[in-house]
């Protein structure tokens, strides 16, 4: 390739990541009074609403009815482990069709025990197909590296179940470039064709994020943070962590058809100004 190919090349990647990172989907967490913090984004921007076991589905209803008033399109994420019945199911899935939400991702969820029948995102998945409910997209959840109870053998051949039925696959956060970009070598070459959001933390000071995650079990990344990115240096200065690092640390590759990836997922931990903020910053860069 040629000097200038490879200039332009690389310009293009800038111009994909600018975009990427300022059209991603910002993901907020339904603690009390997170509503009041989402008007800091540009209206039109996409909001996804978490769902726990600590706060349950109306929470997250609540959240999404707030949000959608204000003019944003809304992703809420709907918990299998916390959906107590077919009727639950239904009635969860009306509320969020009748506030204009045409987007659901899917999820397993982390109780320890399911409320109902469902159990992980398959389960649900499989119970939206036996009805009409008025939804054209569903995402579902993957994991570049692995999950602490689950193992790799059996998250490959669920995703490949639940392609039947979703549209686009979200990946757990990460901080290895490595580890994501071959664990979607080798799962495109296997044979999944879902269209891929990455997962990337927003820029966290260092020591909160190390916290936050240790605490949704991605210990074995934040490893790596800690090998590669003098993370002990970075915690005693206060330094927050520069999510573009990721995307430019694998380079022009993840503009490629074969790897397919639709956009960004932003984790905020509800940092939602400084992640505006640096949206803001990295598009007039």
């Amino acid at each position: 390739m040629s000097v200038y190919n490879v200039s332009t090349r690389l310009t293009e990647f800038d111009e994909w990541v600018r975009k990427s990172f300022s059209h991603a989907n910002i993901e907020v967490i339904p603690v009390k009074g997170a509503e009041e913090k989402v008007p800091v984004i540009p209206t039109g921007a996409t909001v996804t609403i978490t769902c726990s076991p600590k706060f349950g589905l109306q929470r997250t209803i609540e959240h999404v009815t707030s949000v959608r008033s204000k003019g944003y399109r809304v992703v809420p994420h709907l918990a299998a482990r916390m959906v107590e019945s077919d009727r639950a199911l239904r009635d969860f899935v009306r509320q969020i069709v009748d506030l204009g939400v045409t987007d659901l991702y899917v999820i397993g969820g982390d109780a320890d025990e399911p409320l109902g029948k469902f159990f992980d995102a398959e389960s649900i998945l499989w119970a939206l197909s036996e009805f009409d409910h008025g939804l054209t997209r569903l995402g579902v959840g993957c994991y570049p590296e692995g999950h602490p109870k689950i193992s790799a053998h059996t998250l490959a051949e669920a995703l490949h179940r639940k392609q039947e039925y979703a549209d686009y696959m979200v990946s757990q956060l990460c901080f290895d470039p490595d580890a994501l970009v071959g664990w979607l070598r080798d799962t495109r070459a296997a044979g999944v064709t879902l269209p891929l959001r990455i997962g990337v933390a927003a820029p966290l000071k260092v020591a909160k994020l190390a916290e936050l995650s240790m605490r949704i079990g991605v210990g074995q990344s934040l490893r790596f943070l800690t090998k590669q990115h003098g993370i002990v240096g970075n915690l005693v200065l206060g330094r927050h962590y520069a999510p573009e690092k990721l995307l430019t640390d694998i380079g022009p590759e993840l503009m490629s058809a074969s790897l397919n990836i639709e956009g960004i997922h932003l984790f905020s931990f509800n940092q939602l100004e400084a992640t505006v903020n640096w949206q803001n910053h990295i598009s007039t860069t």
